[in-house]
């Protein structure tokens, strides 16, 4: 067997193999657009964040993002690896509690939490609440002392970093709707209100400086950001932290040109950071939380598709269209996302020619792909995408009413499908008749 250059074999008729199982045999079962996740790799993923603190022997903890990908089978995985998880609306916590997943290790983040999803929170009672605004101090004043219940809660800070990222998803930088800003005061009037707070146990503080991020400069200035206000926490009134939550972001390949650092460095870096400065201060270790989604999930999951139109512009450009696109796949057209994709049926044959891939909705912009190299295409060939395992699903539509693909997991050799693909009785399900 070959390799890719994602690291997913080849079999000896050329057929891309994912979680040692033929992708056309899976493109046939299950049929097209179709999201695959190499479970092996979810594993070995999780492990990689949670290695270097055992290894180290420091308190720590990973929670999976889940707006990355959330199903009731990804949280019994993450679960089973021992992650925590982090959700940010009622339907990821519906989802998490049907997966079964512990609710102390569930944390609730969101800068617009509502009463019924605070409500909703206490009364399963979450492990920690990520407050993000003075708004929901009130909120959480009100119903904590209606209900006699205490929660663990965290203040979310924005530290002033802008990370080497899409500005889309840049969300440490001062001018941001994300936490309380740490440079005119916003931070240290939260922390005073919720010191002593007969109902919220402070634990400690919060931020994520933005995502897809190749290196760890940016997180340990975050740290040392944090660690500046709390010393002057500390001087004042006697604060140590039992908890510091430096979010997510860690970087994954989509493209050759993507070099991310492998997980573990990420995570040594911050032990290193946050242990630096708590010696500086002269406080106890505190318990080092992080939030990875897209690379716990990102790199595992490819999406087949099948090859339909081919349109030839002479001295301009090669089509290909295949039977799915934005409705699957929203980042291309949301922020450029960029991928690399081969024919799952031809994986071995040389590539020949530059081909664009169009998506298949009414739209000039639902392109997956452009000027990708690929060997002869016919209509009926499988595409299969990479790196398409976070925010793929989680961020699928119904534009032109296409149903949601389904979503299959494959691990030593078997496959299982763990969400049904939408019929157009599911599209819908929920109109209701006008006339009649």
């Amino acid at each position: 067997m070959l390799y890719t250059h994602h690291n997913y074999k080849v079999n000896e008729h050329g057929h891309l193999m994912i979680g040692e199982v033929d992708a056309t045999l899976l493109a046939k079962k299950y049929e097209t657009p179709l999201y695959i996740y190499d479970i092996e790799r979810v594993r070995q993923n999780c492990r990689d964040f949670m290695d270097p603190f055992k290894e180290q022997q420091v308190k720590g903890r990973v929670a999976y993002a889940s707006k990355a990908f959330s199903s009731i089978g990804i949280l019994q995985v993450i679960q089973q690896e021992g992650l925590s998880v982090d959700v940010v609306s009622k339907g990821e916590l519906y989802t998490a509690i049907k997966a079964g997943f512990d609710p102390e290790r569930i944390h609730l983040h969101g800068n617009n939490k509502s009463e019924s999803e605070l409500e909703m929170a206490i009364k399963t009672g979450v492990g920690c609440i990520v407050i993000d605004n003075f708004y929901e101090i009130e909120l959480l004043d009100k119903l904590l002392s209606q209900f006699k219940k205490k929660v663990n809660a965290l203040i979310r800070v924005t530290p002033g970093i802008e990370s080497d990222t899409h500005h889309y998803i840049m969300t440490g930088n001062e001018d941001s709707k994300f936490g309380f800003n740490l440079q005119n005061g916003q931070a240290k009037a939260a922390f005073l209100k919720l010191q002593h707070h007969p109902y919220i146990n402070l634990k400690g503080v919060h931020c994520h400086i933005g995502s897809q991020i190749f290196e760890t400069e940016g997180f340990i200035l975050a740290t040392n950001r944090l660690f500046n206000e709390l010393s002057k926490w500390h001087k004042m009134y006697q604060y140590e932290p039992e908890v510091i939550n430096l979010g997510g972001g860690f970087g994954i390949q989509y493209t050759k040109e993507d070099q991310p650092l492998h997980r573990s460095q990420y995570v040594n870096a911050l032990i290193k950071a946050v242990e630096d400065q708590a010696n500086k201060i002269q406080i106890p270790m505190p318990e080092i939380w992080i939030e990875p989604g897209r690379s716990i999930v990102g790199d595992a999951g490819i999406t087949l598709y099948t090859i339909g139109s081919i349109k030839n512009i002479p001295h301009i450009r090669k089509y290909i269209s295949v039977d799915g696109g934005m409705t699957d796949n929203l980042r291309p057209a949301l922020y450029g996302a960029k991928y690399e994709a081969i024919l799952a049926n031809k994986a071995n044959s040389p590539a020949s020619q530059k081909i664009s891939v169009a998506g298949k909705c009414c739209e000039s912009g639902d392109m997956l792909i452009w000027d990708l190299s690929l060997p002869h295409v016919e209509s009926g060939d499988l595409l299969a995408v990479f790196s398409t395992g976070a925010y793929g699903y989680s961020m699928a539509s119904h534009y032109n009413r296409f149903s949601k693909p389904a979503v299959v997991f494959v691990e030593n050799g078997r496959h299982r499908l763990v969400i049904k693909r939408e019929t157009y009785q599911d599209v819908v399900r929920n109109d209701l008749p006008y006339i009649g």
